[in-house]
């Protein structure tokens, strides 16, 4: 296994022991994404593990199945009957520019208008290249973004090593853990079988990443209640990331919203949010006075390209840090194709979510010891990093194809139908990731605990 275990295991300050790994093979990649993933969530169970030794005097065991861990970095779900929706708008992806290629994320409606601003409305993908061949990538890249919109020119890892966001989040630590002063003494109400029992998670995220780290809480036994704006929506990933959560609506920008927000919040054990580096501040709730409505919160944030430079608050996705940061040049260059080739799922969302869960976790085992509450910033380019620096890897044996028996035996009756959940590619002895809560609609439950 390539060796990314030991940075990860000491941006958490977890003991440097080895992880109980089974099934061969991994994803075609010129980087070693399944160790990635068998990784992240390996750490993610080392954490839970600490934590039930902490409270409980005993250490349980932990392994992980690389192929399902695999699997899960693209999708759980196995609906019975129904389909998922499509995860991209007709027209995001990448287009040749006239002297590069560069990549448009268009899923959000708001985000396909700013592109379109910019090049013009457009009905299908070729009417949007024929627009995007007129422009240089890097004008085509700023001036989408200054529309408010998402675009990453496609760029390898020298230019991302000597440009300004790529030195300033390759100068920051993979985990940027901080305690606080500030006490929160509740006692555990978990036990061993369900750790987090009576741990209430606010959970401000969408997309990936946070709501990853928000799912794996929610299989230790977490109360968590997914907060979302009145108008948003991400159709092709919701079935896949309300599993175990209740999911409501507030607009923090009305002062209603925001009362019911801060009464929710002062109950909150964990606060996850995902949004650009300033957009909590601007609401009014920098760091401190997060602290100063829940004392002892636990505040674990993340964003698309760092906590520091020029690109703190840009808007960013797995994908697009994928082209910025030269994995999907080197993908290309790795298959000798003529277009780029990102990794074969989205795992800078995955693997970061599952460090944000970590981070969480020790957090709160600092909380139970001192009363102290924390916070965690993780970023998507800083795993990007994480990825790059463990090296290039040779060809592996593909994995093993899924078959029935990956699947568990509960039916799950979500909102849109019966569906099937792969099997949990983390076992914690005695601990079983098990979810209470089918998935369901965003907005389809009250903004209460």
């Amino acid at each position: 296994m390539t060796d990314l275990l030991t940075p990860i295991q000491a941006a958490l300050d977890l003991p440097h022991t080895p992880l109980t790994l089974n099934e061969p093979g991994a994803l075609p990649s010129a980087f070693a994404v399944t160790d990635l993933a068998a990784a992240s969530i390996g750490v993610a169970g080392q954490a839970v593990a600490e934590l039930i030794q902490q409270l409980s005097g005993r250490l349980p065991g932990i392994s992980v199945d690389r192929r399902l861990a695999s699997l899960w970095f693209s999708s759980s779900i196995r609906p019975l009957g129904w389909q998922v929706p499509p995860l991209w708008d007709p027209i995001a992806g990448d287009y040749a520019s006239a002297d590069g290629w560069i990549r448009l994320h268009t899923n959000a409606p708001h985000h396909r208008a700013a592109a379109e601003r910019v090049l013009g409305k457009v009905t299908d993908r070729t009417q949007m290249a024929h627009q995007v061949a007129k422009w240089s990538a890097a004008e085509l890249e700023q001036a989408v973004v200054d529309e408010g919109g998402c675009a990453a020119q496609m760029r390898n890892w020298q230019a991302w090593q000597s440009h300004p966001q790529g030195l300033a989040v390759n100068a920051e630590p993979l985990v940027q853990r901080q305690a606080f002063a500030s006490a929160g003494d509740k006692p555990w109400l978990g036990s061993a079988a369900r750790p987090l029992a009576g741990i209430k998670v606010l959970d401000l995220t969408r997309v990936l990443a946070g709501p990853v780290a928000s799912r794996f809480l929610a299989g230790l036994g977490a109360n968590v209640l997914r907060i979302d704006s009145p108008t948003w929506d991400e159709p092709g990933v919701v079935p896949e990331m309300t599993l175990g959560k209740r999911c409501a609506r507030l607009d923090l920008k009305s002062a209603e919203g925001r009362q019911v927000f801060e009464t929710l919040l002062a109950d909150a054990d964990i606060l996850f949010h995902g949004y650009r580096a300033d957009a909590l501040e601007q609401l009014g709730y920098a760091g401190d006075a997060l602290q100063r409505i829940a004392p002892g919160l636990i505040d674990v944030s993340l964003n698309a390209y760092g906590w520091s430079g020029p690109w703190r608050n840009r808007r960013g996705f797995d994908s697009l840090v994928q082209m910025s940061s030269g994995i999907a040049e080197a993908g290309m260059v790795w298959k000798r194709a003529d277009r780029p080739s990102p990794l074969p799922v989205q795992a800078l969302d995955h693997a970061t979510g599952y460090l944000m869960a970590a981070s969480a976790i020790r957090a709160l085992g600092e909380r139970f010891k001192s009363g102290r509450g924390g916070s965690a910033r993780l970023s998507l380019a800083r795993t990007a990093k994480l990825l790059v620096d463990a090296g290039q890897v040779p060809e592996q044996p593909a994995l093993r194809a899924e078959e029935a028996g990956d699947q568990g035996l509960v039916v799950e009756q979500t909102a849109w139908g019966q569906a099937h959940r792969l099997l949990a590619p983390l076992t914690i002895s005695g601990t079983p990731l098990q979810w209470d809560l089918p998935a369901g609609e965003l907005g389809s439950h009250r903004p209460q605990w």
